[in-house]
């Protein structure tokens, strides 16, 4: 056991990565850990999560290739205290979730259980990215990565719906001989999502499409549709020779192109019905030759949480010209795809054009342009127009850019997904980087026509696949290239899934590429990595002892049209030359010449491994001193014998002599024994008329004639790349509001032998859009020769887009996992970000389940409402006139109904078109939530006692960077939702927003408020609902927030000074109106009284008197 701890430790100390950031290229992604939600992953595949409506579980199993089984590993890990952590991961999202440490008897996994809400609490069907998911054997630290994917099924809207009639296995075996091509496209959030067509010939007669949810793993995981039966319900039974041709999957909507016409599905958002339905789009004049030679084209982008401002495009060409009654050969249209444009703008009569044909148009989402990419048989050129309202512009936004001539058979034109990056491509590969604006030369390929282009966001490949089956390979943004194998089959395509792994898909079989160490290894698919090296000899000239020049010798006899096969060019730019016998050289730039004979093209190239030199017994020349003399355009090299054996041989043609210090000589031709005729790589550095003796001078065989033995291939991946952001995603995404900025930091370290420090910066920075947002860049060398760059971006203008922004590491192997970053940025208002009020006194969430939470007094915090309450209005506690039920029960009677205008008023919104408060399906946030959309929802509200004076309305604003006060400048409005009055607010304007307050509150016709010491007072009784909202032009976002207070205990009101005033009024008045009847009466009550106190003291005299007589 102690043995099995010290393996296990020392394993971890060679696994720890104590960065601060996430590195890539570093080759210790292995797969360790072998996880599933629905069984183990096999050993090779990646891991593929799914989430559904019920909580996530995950089994982990540790694959050990030692002799210490998995148990074992499991066992000793758990014992120190160390389980799997998991974080799940997307471009704006980062979440970490621990697996349970404790052991149980026969449990040879790790378990983990994770609650759906505790990921997302979303279940509606919309396109939201797929998540990465990176499992490690401590947060924090790189031990034991392994990456995969989660999926949620629940949301994706493809996975809704059926398509059509299910293809059994023995169907799908008929229909395979049929099979003519393929066409597949994928999900542009979860590119594991996606559909795989058949085009069939006239017996296969149908369109057959095959959906997966796992990236093609397994053919066996595909579910088969046939949709014949749709189109022809559109269509017509009378046509026949149905096929499908072209698909687009988009963000909403699939776009399918047939023999028969054009069809749009219906919103993939909205199921109303398990079977999916298509629509079919009109073009006057195109029939089934023209529609069998049509093309789609789509600028992938993910739009999840998507922006007013953001829209998917799709275009469909036509090869052919339009005629007199067609108005375009080329339509786009903007989602959902019901009107569809001519793609140029409709010019007047008295405009005159070159006629040229539209092979594609693409609208770029970042400068909201249409880019053209037309042909004519004169010239190629691209044209960039703006959009205004959804429609290109008659004017030009750039110059035309025009190609050289040599590119004579242009194909297409693709943006890389999530990126700005454009590919123009044919024969040649052009790349823009500034929106078609201009465009550099990345390959040119000459005879072999790319057919079809494959890209990964993840891992930023691109591959160009040729006709003649040779595939290459670039990373966006780099500007070289590889080959990197062929492929043979003649049915087939390819396809990256959501993790970058490459697939070819054939009709009946689907082969992945396979993940080792950080990098993708291909070989199973294309085969060996070629040679890249050409048949010419190179003619080494030495610069220092740790530099050197190749030149690339073309003979003066060879024809014009195969000179390019004799020249280094852009493919070679960062690979490796090998020496067979010993010797290796990384170039480090290319060179082209025009005026220099012989030698059209050179690379500079740092020695990293010495080359291997001839030996006296390969060239007997060697023993003899040699003179130099110029002979005409060559230069004569003589032997000044000193051994009889000494002598040129016909196999010393194509070596070249090298002397330290001076210009080399590539032997050409050999005149006799003792002479040789030569070139010189450096005419002007010529020892002419010096002799030089033995061992002063080299032989270096790098030439053909003998066999070539010197090769190029692709270099190994020379950088680390490590990204300082905590969301560990390499497609972060950024958004910007206004008057605020983002960070951005990444550093790019050399990690190979020979790689000289670094004199220029390693990372160039491309904007996609300047005009969005500023951006700022800082780069510096740290001790360890590092690059580091600093990024700050800020909105500073009121102005909303999208902009990518590209970190290139322009040195970099396209043997690399990672060699650009691109993340997206965004000027507006993120998802996530939003305004909370925060409540003077906070009640814990059992409290307000169970409705009780007493204050020190004794005095319950919680009201829980009537049914179907509804607020007093300013006529009266008895006559409301909301149109907001709360706590509805549309099986309750109404209280406080009685009043017409009552009754007129009132309308449920959870709880419209339902009988019971069940049917309402109100959830638990929606009971809790203040909204005034979820009102009939909302049971229970904070209780306050009568009078309620200077309550603080406190505000936060809630972001993915943390929780901030709501301060000036963000000024704010304050509503009663129920339009109640007796309520008042308090605060202070500061002198410095005094003047902004004055303006917004003549423009929005409302008070304006500064929500720094905002104060409440209520007078009135019940509940009062109030909406906060931050004014406009201060933030992107819709700031509003709403709480409700219920006050209650409120006192009956005496009206005592009412009463005594209504009393005396009585009183006098009943005075006076008695004196008026005594008057007209001739009344005296006084003189009456008088009178009867006189009788009565007489009375009283009399009865004295008897009284004494008796």
């Amino acid at each position: 056991m102690e043995l099995l701890l010290l393996y296990v430790i020392i394993l971890l100390l060679n696994m720890c990565d104590f960065s601060s950031g996430v590195i890539y290229n570093k080759g210790d992604k292995e797969g360790y850990f072998a996880c599933g939600s629905q069984g183990f992953s096999k050993n090779n595949e990646i891991i593929k999560l799914y989430l559904s409506s019920d909580d996530l579980k995950i089994q982990c199993l540790f694959q050990s290739e030692s002799m210490l089984s998995s148990e074992e590993f499991r066992s000793v890990f758990t014992s120190g205290g160390l389980a799997p952590t998991l974080a799940i991961i997307n471009s704006t999202y980062t979440g970490i979730f621990y697996f349970n440490l404790t052991l149980y008897r026969d449990q040879v996994y790790w378990l983990i259980t994770i609650p759906r809400e505790n990921i997302t609490k979303n279940t509606d069907i919309a396109a939201i990215e797929q998540w990465l998911v990176r499992i490690n054997l401590q947060h924090g630290l790189s031990i034991y990565t392994t990456e995969g994917t989660l999926l949620d099924s629940v949301r994706e809207p493809i996975l809704q719906w059926t398509l059509g009639t299910k293809v059994t296995r023995d169907g799908l075996q008929e229909l395979l001989p049929h099979v003519v091509g393929l066409k597949v496209t994928k999900c542009p959030c979860a590119n594991d999502v996606a559909l795989l067509g058949f085009l069939v010939n006239l017996t296969g007669n149908g369109v057959y499409i095959g959906v997966s949810f796992s990236g093609f793993w397994n053919y066996d995981d595909t579910m088969w549709y046939n949709l014949t039966d749709m189109i022809y319900s559109q269509v017509g039974e009378e046509h026949t020779e149905l096929s499908l041709m072209d698909m687009v999957l988009t963000n909403h909507f699939l776009v399918m192109l047939t023999s028969l016409g054009l069809f749009i599905s219906q919103d993939l958002r909205y199921r109303s019905s398990p079977l999916l339905t298509f629509s079919r789009a009109d073009f006057c004049g195109f029939e089934r030759v023209d529609y069998v030679k049509g093309k789609l084209w789509y600028n992938e982008r993910c739009f999840a949480n998507r922006e007013q401002f953001e829209a998917d495009y799709v275009t469909i060409t036509f090869e052919r010209n339009r005629t007199l009654s067609e108005a375009s050969s080329c339509f786009y249209s903007r989602e959902p795809f019901l009107e569809w444009l001519p793609c140029f703008p409709h010019l007047s009569k008295n405009v005159k054009t070159i006629p040229s044909t539209v092979i594609t148009f693409l609208v770029d989402q970042e400068h909201l342009s249409g880019v053209y990419l037309l042909h004519n048989e004169k010239e190629t050129a691209v044209s960039v127009h703006n959009l205004k309202n959804n429609k290109p512009s008659l004017k030009q936004k750039f110059p035309l850019f025009k190609f050289p001539s040599t590119f004579s058979s242009p194909v297409g034109m693709v943006f890389h997904p999530r990126s700005h990056f454009l590919y123009v491509y044919g024969d040649q590969v052009w790349l823009s980087i500034d929106g078609g604006n201009t465009f550099d030369l990345l390959a040119d390929l000459h005879e072999d026509v790319i057919k079809s282009t494959y890209h990964s966001f993840y891992t930023s490949d691109i591959t160009f696949v040729c006709q003649s089956g040779n595939v290459y390979l670039t990373k966006a943004g780099l500007e070289t290239y590889s080959r990197i194998g062929s492929i043979t089959d003649n049915i087939f395509t390819l396809y990256y899934d959501h993790m970058g792994f490459i697939h070819k898909l054939t009709p009946d079989h689907f082969k992945a590429s396979e993940l080792h160490g950080a990098f993708v290894n291909s070989k199973g698919i294309f085969g060996q990595a070629p040679d890249m090296g050409f048949e010419t000899a190179l003619a080494p000239q030495y610069i220092s002892l740790d530099e050197m020049i190749f030149y690339a010798y073309v003979p003066d006899s060879e024809p014009a049209e195969s000179i390019h096969t004799k020249k280094f060019n852009n493919i070679h730019s960062g690979k490796v030359i090998h020496f067979r016998k010993s010797g290796k050289a990384y170039i480090r730039k290319i060179l082209q010449h025009s005026t220099s004979e012989g030698f059209l093209s050179a690379v500079f190239a740092e020695i990293i491994e010495p080359f291997e030199i001839e030996d006296v017994r390969e060239s007997p020349c060697l023993s003899s001193s040699l003179s130099i003399k110029q002979d005409g355009a060559f230069f004569k090299l003589t032997l000044q014998t000193q051994s009889a054996v000494s002598s040129f041989q016909d196999s010393d043609i194509e070596k070249t002599v090298v002397i330290p210090g001076y210009s080399s000589f590539l032997i050409v031709s050999i005149v006799d024994d003792k002479n040789a005729l030569a070139k010189a790589t450096m005419p002007r550095r010529v020892p002419t008329g010096m002799t030089f003796v033995k061992d002063s001078w080299f032989l270096y065989d790098f030439g053909q004639r003998n066999g070539r033995i010197w090769e190029i291939y692709a270099k190994p991946c020379n950088y680390w790349f490590e990204q300082y952001d905590n969301s560990l995603s390499l497609n972060v995404l950024k958004y910007v509001d206004l008057g605020k900025s983002q960070a951005l930091k990444v550093k790019v370290k050399p990690h190979i032998k020979g790689v000289q420090k670094p004199a220029i910066p390693l990372l160039k920075i491309i904007v996609g859009n300047p005009t969005v947002l500023d951006v700022k860049a800082e780069g510096s060398f740290d001790e360890a020769d590092s690059y580091i760059m600093e990024i700050t971006v800020a909105s500073n203008a009121l102005l909303q887009g999208t902009t990518s922004l590209a970190f290139v590491a322009w040195k970099a192997s396209t043997d690399c996992f990672v060699t650009t970053f691109v993340p997206t940025l965004k000027s507006s208002c993120s998802y996530l970000k939003s305004m909370h009020h925060i409540p003077s006194k906070v009640i814990p969430l059992e409290d307000w389940i169970s409705g009780v939470h007493k204050d020190s007094q004794g005095f319950n915090m919680i009201k829980t409402l009537p049914i179907n309450y509804r607020p007093p209005s300013n006529m009266g506690i008895a006559i409301p006139l909301t149109d907001h039920f709360y706590h509805a029960d549309p099986s309750k009677p109404i209280p406080r109904n009685l009043f017409h205008k009552s009754k007129k008023s009132g309308k449920f919104k959870q709880c419209a078109n339902v009988s019971t408060r069940e049917e309402c399906n109100c959830t638990h946030d929606q009971k809790f939530s203040h909204a005034v959309a979820f009102s009939d929802c909302r049971e229970k509200v904070p209780r306050f006692k009568f009078p309620v004076t200077q309550y603080p309305i406190s505000l936060e604003i809630h972001s993915e960077d943390g929780h901030v006060p709501v301060e000036t400048p963000y000024l704010v409005t304050v509503t009663e939702v129920n339009k109640r009055e007796n309520w008042e607010l308090k605060h202070t304007v500061p002198e410095k927003v005094k003047k902004l307050k004055k303006y917004l509150e003549s423009i929005l016709q409302v008070p304006v408020y500064n929500p720094s010491g905002l104060n409440l007072s209520i007078k009135g009784s019940e509940l009062f609902h109030f909406r906060v909202s931050v004014v406009p032009g201060v933030t992107f976002c819709n700031l509003v927030e709403e709480f409700q207070i219920y006050v209650d205990e409120v006192p009956l009101p005496f009206p005592g000074h009412t009463l005594i005033a209504i009393a005396t009024a009585v009183v006098l008045g009943g005075l006076i109106f008695i004196a008026f009847i005594f008057q007209i009466r001739n009344i005296h009550p006084l003189d009456n009284c008088q009178k009867f106190i006189r009788r009565n003291k007489n009375l009283s005299n009399t009865s004295a008197s008897e009284l004494a007589f008796r």
